[in-house]
C-alpha cells in the first residue's frame, strides 16, 4: 500500500507538471497564453508545487526499498 501511494504521488505530480507546462506553452487547459502576463506566476508556482510532489513521491519510494 505504501508503494502504491508513493507511485500515485509520482503520477499526480507528473500530470500536474504536464498540465502547467502545457498551459505555459500552448494555453490549452486554462488559457494561459491567451492572457500572457495574467497567469504566468500561477503556472510557475504550479510547476514548483508539482516538482515538490514528484520529489516527495520519489523520496518516499526510495525509503521503502
Amino acid at each position: 500500500m505504501d508503494k502504491a501511494m508513493s507511485y500515485g504521488a509520482l503520477g499526480v505530480g507528473a500530470v500536474m507538471a504536464l498540465v502547467f507546462v502545457l498551459d505555459l506553452v500552448a494555453g490549452i487547459p486554462f488559457g494561459g497564453s491567451a492572457k500572457p502576463n495574467k497567469f504566468v506566476m500561477g503556472d510557475i508556482f504550479g510547476l514548483l508545487a508539482s516538482a515538490i510532489v514528484v520529489y516527495l513521491g520519489w523520496n518516499a519510494s526510495k525509503d521503502l526499498k
